[in-house]
């Protein structure tokens, strides 16, 4: 696969990434490729090597100082146990209906799956246990977090196995899967969240209540943010086929492009009210800087 004139954007760029052939091989394209890029750039803010370590803190044991550690950074790090440094994420992916449009030749569900799939592989390699779960109007799949060698593939094919369809209904989803989680972690949503908006932010606040860390990726395509397309226009619900609207979108943008942005803040800032990092991303957006996003977050 040739680089782009950058250099690095054919690693993130989601139309090329949507022909390879498997899901493993984009996540492993994505994580391997970030990682490279991290370390050519030797970039300082977070790292890609917490696993099992943290930095020494005066009163912490001397014996659980890692000497070997301390050669290779000139700084001290403790080793931890297992119990003390695994992050237990659990990664929830849209996959109703809506979530099937793509403008741009890759469509959100796509999208999104790359980025859960790169997400749970970046996890995983960092020792860190990962899970998921796939809904539309009901949990389709759930894979609970674990750390264990090979656990990534357990989660690809629940990935792979769903195809999007019917309604969602996020917020009786997001209650479920509070009420499956018994220790806590972190959960990462990444949805359209083309439902009610109070009743998914009244279940990320059920997580945040239950002391969770929640992060939210709102993937949305480019044409519903810009609404780009001229003459008259047949818009059809995925979720409800026969609600049908024909419109000329140049003569209603101004006021779709309003609409959409004070959805866009009034998530964004309940969402910060509730100490949850919102990401918005497009379909367009390289998926290096979603990951990048995250790695700030675990830093």
């Amino acid at each position: 696969m040739a680089a782009t004139a950058d250099g690095n954007k054919s690693y993130f760029d989601p139309l090329v990434l949507a022909r390879l052939s498997n899901l493993y091989l984009k996540a492993r394209w994505v994580v391997e490729g970030m990682m490279s890029g991290i370390h050519r750039s030797r970039s300082k803010g977070f790292s890609v090597e917490f696993e099992e370590h943290r930095e020494y803190s005066p009163g912490d044991e001397i014996r659980r100082i890692d000497w070997k550690a301390l050669g290779k950074f000139d700084r001290y790090f403790i080793k931890e146990t297992e119990d003390e440094t695994n992050l237990r994420a659990t990664l929830i992916l849209d996959g109703s209906a809506s979530m099937d449009y793509g403008s741009n030749g890759v469509t959100k569900f796509e999208y999104a799956s790359i980025l859960t799939a790169s997400l749970a592989y970046l996890i995983l390699k960092q020792q860190d246990a990962a899970g998921v779960a796939t809904f539309s109007d009901k949990i389709d799949a759930f894979v609970p977090p674990r750390a264990k060698r090979g656990y990534v593939f357990e989660i690809l094919r629940a990935l792979e196995a769903h195809r999007p369809a019917g309604e969602t209904n996020a917020g009786k989803i997001l209650q479920e899967i509070a009420g499956k989680m018994h220790r806590r972690g972190l959960v990462i949503l990444v949805s359209d969240l083309l439902d009610d908006t109070e009743n998914v932010l009244n279940g990320l606040r059920l997580f945040r209540f239950s002391g969770h860390d929640v992060i939210v990726f709102h993937v949305m395509d480019t044409a519903e943010i810009d609404l780009p397309f001229d003459g008259n226009i047949l818009f059809e619900d995925l979720e409800l086929p026969d609600l049908r609207v024909t419109a000329d979108p140049q003569t209603i943008r101004e006021v779709y492009r309003g609409v959409v942005n004070e959805f866009i803040d009034h998530v964004r800032k309940e969402c910060h009210a509730a100490m949850i990092d919102y990401q918005l991303v497009s379909t367009a957006t390289p998926l290096d800087r979603a990951l990048v996003s995250y790695l700030g977050w675990r830093a």
